[in-house]
């Protein structure tokens, strides 16, 4: 196997509290302080509403954080965590003393319109571009499934996946045909990247990633991108050839790597690591910038022109970006990398 890996070179972070950016590629706009803790963010593609939840009060704000507001404040039927948006809808996975579930919230009305109660841990949340249907990645004991909800016909059906010993669904994303659903699942024996045809309910290919998976993101159904953290080997990014099923590089970057979001076109990966949010150009695997707000971060998103990066931190505080205009670096063979031997981490793709 030839030799994949690279570690990411660029500057490294400042350590001090205040919001530092070591170019001038991103610009601080803005910043909402809700003053309770974000367990995850998105944005809504259609509107440009910023949606976060917030574990421990059972409730979900509805921000415009370019102008430091909020405009709505929704209360959750359960401690709302993982989120997706679209059409003035918000999805929010949400979990109680009894079950676990669905929740669906009108980001204009703000109210909730739909709850759909599930069975077993829902760990993951994924939602089809015209809303029609919600992906809900379920654990129970030694298997993992999507729950599949046909928020039209509200309904649900469910998609087995894989089996393992402590098996988790880590992220799932959806294509944007809405034909294909990628799983990340790990387990006591590694991890792996599924892909399932939504149509049929079947698992089409499985390529084996080896470290524990953060999070995933996908380039116009071509490739995909694994961020990975291992507790001794750090933080990784690896990029999947879609129409191969195959790990085609492995970028080690960060300490503790959390969340991942791409640009539109795929040349700027954003990663949430410890204190800091870095900026990777997956052309160059050069760090472009690192950013830092008042508190350590705890997720990111983009605005889905790209336009918009939004960090929210463990405080309770949204800070808006804006983000240059800028031409993709062209890729170059001698990139300043510095190489590893491929025995250095364990990789296996099928």
């Amino acid at each position: 196997m030839a030799n994949i890996f690279t570690r990411a070179s660029g500057p490294t972070h400042d350590e001090s509290s205040d919001v530092v950016t070591t170019d001038q590629d991103l610009t601080v706009i803005g910043s909402v302080t809700i003053g309770r803790p974000i367990g995850d963010l998105t944005v809504d593609p259609d509107s440009g509403a910023v949606v976060a939840t917030h574990l421990g009060v059972r409730a979900v704000s509805v921000l415009d954080a370019d102008a430091a507001a909020v405009t709505a404040l929704v209360r959750a039927p359960g401690e709302p965590f993982a989120v997706a948006a679209t059409g003035d809808r918000a999805y929010v996975t949400t979990t109680s003393s009894t079950t676990d579930g669905v929740a669906v919230i009108d980001t204009v009305g703000a109210s909730v319109l739909a709850e759909y109660p599930l069975a077993f841990g829902v760990t993951a949340l994924a939602v089809s571009p015209d809303g029609k249907k919600v992906f809900a990645g379920r654990s129970s004991y030694d298997h993992v499934d999507v729950a599949v909800i046909d928020t039209t016909a509200e309904r649900a059906g469910t998609i087995d996946v894989a089996t393992g010993p402590g098996i988790n669904v880590d992220a799932l994303r959806i294509d944007a045909a809405g034909k294909r659903l990628y799983v990340a699942a790990s387990d006591t024996e590694g991890s792996r990247l599924l892909v399932v045809d939504v149509e049929t309910t079947q698992v089409v290919a499985t390529v084996r990633i080896g470290a524990p998976i953060r999070d995933l993101a996908l380039v116009d159904d071509a490739t995909a991108y694994v961020l990975t953290s291992h507790r001794t080997l750090g933080g990784a990014v690896e990029t999947v050839d879609l129409s191969t099923n195959k790990v085609t590089g492995i970028v080690e970057i960060g300490r503790a790597p959390v969340q991942l979001a791409l640009s539109a076109d795929g040349s700027r990966a954003y990663i949430v690591d410890y204190n800091h949010v870095a900026v990777l150009c997956t052309r160059t695997n050069e760090v472009l910038n690192t950013v830092q707000v008042e508190a350590r971060p705890s997720c990111i998103a983009l605005s889905a022109d790209g336009s918009r990066l939004y960090v929210a931190d463990y405080a309770g505080t949204v800070t808006a970006f804006s983000v240059a205009s800028m031409q993709p670096l062209v890729y170059s063979q001698t990139a300043a990398t510095d190489r590893i031997p491929a025995q250095a981490r364990e990789l296996v793709a099928v």
